[in-house]
């Protein structure tokens, strides 16, 4: 019988099972699909030659997490690479917004769009230096982050106290209009904010696209060599390492709970894995209360609670092997290894209104990755591995683009999504389709068919908007991994801080439950104590584990 089992090997799920294993713990880690990694794995599905990540691919958050820092995954055959430039803004006259890791180079690149804007990317910068290691520290910390936070009140306070805590809750456009002149720092912002679901016009997308805009800046975006899936075999090496247990392909259908209090699981094949001590669930909240613990066991407001439960947006995603590199019309994309793909901050709230009133946006932005410029181990030399990604509604109710698009997601309407991607590349990119030798596309259905936790294609464990964050998360009044179920965590993105590679959720739940097994232990020596004190001997059969 395993100390614990851990439900998903995910990253945030294998994380959780590395520090368990090292607090001296054995862990059984069970994946529903044949492969570990969830949504950290590559492939060669779109041509042999090729190597493509099946979902994301860039990792700010994990270079800048203490949490895999500490776990040495270099160690353990992870190398990263890096873009030469970290993400470019092209727009169709010719400008270009580059976002490089020297500061430097960053505000040049606004300054061509007005003067004097560079030297205000240097001000947000320097903001970043005074309070950006304390807001780190209360991201990657289980709430409430007491200490991290008691920090960064100090820093907030010298940097302007409630002014700068404005700022930081400003929806992105009006941010961008009190730091710049010029559209390229209000684009820079402005797109980094839509990598959560975030619109320009939504309280805290300022906040939200500054903090991932100064992590390019920092750390870059850089990239696991040789696919996504080498973080993830990394971290699988490390827990194998160190005694863990990893067995895909077992669906986990229930959590078994006595006396109120997770003791195992049971598998859809009938078999049932035993817990001494925790049960650890990296799945999504819904998935979690919904269907693996009987609603017997759980409070009746938290299933009201959850019928508010919000994803982030629907995915819709291209791959593609390209015969040469993307002819972008402005020379300074090429060295990106990420580009947004909007003609201007209006195009930006033109899709994310569209997506607002359930319909498929006719010019999608898109957030584009060339693989091979960040990775050169990606494909050989002279091509390019590349993918693109937009945001759909959930629920369909129109087609903007006047294409008959129902969210069927029948081939037909895949192809017809997938060349509507490729007409808003061209625009900034002309004969790019023309260098395409294959491509594959994946339709939120198929997304959430490789990762059950990809709910409709929601990337992001649900949506990252203020409403379902810090205490809201995943609904309101819990904010940490604790469940309603003794012995039993939520440790996936749908638990604070979110979604994004970085661990901290699975982290979260380990640390909660080696500290409910450490209290516990010392109520058992209490009682011990208690009881010698009385009788002057140890009980005959004191309890054993939890």
């Amino acid at each position: 019988m395993p100390d614990a089992v851990v439900i998903g090997a995910g990253p945030n799920g294998l994380v959780a099972a590395n520090l368990l294993v090292d607090a001296g713990w054995s862990v059984e880690v069970l994946e529903e699909q044949p492969d570990a990694g969830g949504a950290v794995r590559h492939n060669r599905g779109v041509d042999p030659e090729f190597v493509s990540d099946l979902f994301s691919s860039f990792y700010p958050l994990a270079a800048a997490s203490p949490v895999l820092d500490r776990l040495r995954l270099g160690d353990y055959g992870l190398r990263w690479s890096h873009a030469p430039r970290v993400l470019a803004h092209p727009l169709s006259d010719g400008k270009c917004a580059v976002l490089a890791r020297g500061v430097d180079a960053t505000a040049d690149s606004l300054d061509v769009f007005h003067p004097g804007d560079g030297d205000a990317w240097r001000r947000l910068h320097g903001t970043w230096e005074r309070l950006g290691p304390d807001i780190l520290g209360a991201l990657f910390t289980p709430f409430p982050p007491v200490r991290a936070s008691a920090r960064l009140a100090l820093r907030l306070r010298a940097a302007g106290g409630l002014r700068m805590a404005r700022t930081l809750v400003l929806p992105v456009r009006r941010m961008g209009e009190e730091e710049f002149r010029g559209e390229g720092g209000k684009l820079l912002l402005a797109g980094n904010a839509l990598h959560a679901d975030l619109a320009p016009e939504a309280a805290g997308s300022g906040g939200f696209g500054w903090l991932m805009s100064m992590l390019g800046q920092t750390y870059g975006f850089p990239v696991p060599v040789g696919g996504s899936g080498a973080l993830t075999d990394a971290l699988v090496r490390r827990l194998r390492a160190r005694g863990g247990t990893l067995r895909c392909g077992q669906h986990v259908r229930r959590v078994i709970v006595r006396e109120r209090r997770a003791v195992g699981v049971t598998t859809a094949d009938g078999e049932t894995v035993a817990a001494r001590r925790a049960v650890l669930a990296d799945v999504s909240a819904s998935a979690l209360y919904g269907e693996l613990v009987e609603a017997d066991h759980l409070p009746s407001q938290l299933a009201t609670d959850l019928k508010r439960f919000q994803w982030d947006f629907a995915t819709f995603k291209v791959d593609w092997a390209c015969d040469g590199p993307v002819p972008w019309q402005a020379e300074a994309a090429a060295q990106a290894g990420t580009v947004h793909l909007a003609d201007g901050l209006d195009e930006l709230t033109r899709f994310a209104a569209q997506i607002a009133m359930g319909q498929v946006p006719d010019r999608p932005f898109a957030l584009f990755g060339q693989m091979t410029t960040a990775d050169s181990s990606r494909s050989p030399r002279g091509t390019e591995a590349a993918w693109a990604y937009t945001h759909v509604p959930h629920v369909i109710k129109s087609d903007a683009g006047d294409e008959g698009l129902t969210g069927a997601w029948s081939s037909r309407e895949q192809e017809v999504m997938a060349d509507r991607i490729e007409r808003q590349v061209e625009r900034f990119a002309p004969g790019f389709r023309s260098r395409i030798r294959a491509r594959r596309v994946l339709a939120p259905p198929t997304l959430q068919s490789l990762d059950s936790n990809l709910h409709g294609g929601a990337i992001n464990g649900g949506t990252a908007a203020m409403h379902q964050q810090l205490v809201f998360r995943p609904v309101p009044g819990t904010g940490r991994p604790e469940t309603p179920v003794g012995h039993l965590y939520l440790a996936s993105a749908s638990a604070h801080p979110g979604g994004g590679v970085h661990g901290a959720p699975g982290a979260n739940a380990a640390q909660a439950a080696l500290h409910r097994y450490r209290l516990a232990g010392l109520h058992r020596a209490q009682r011990v104590f208690t009881h010698r004190d009385r009788t002057g001997r140890k009980p005959p059969s004191p309890a054993d584990g939890l």
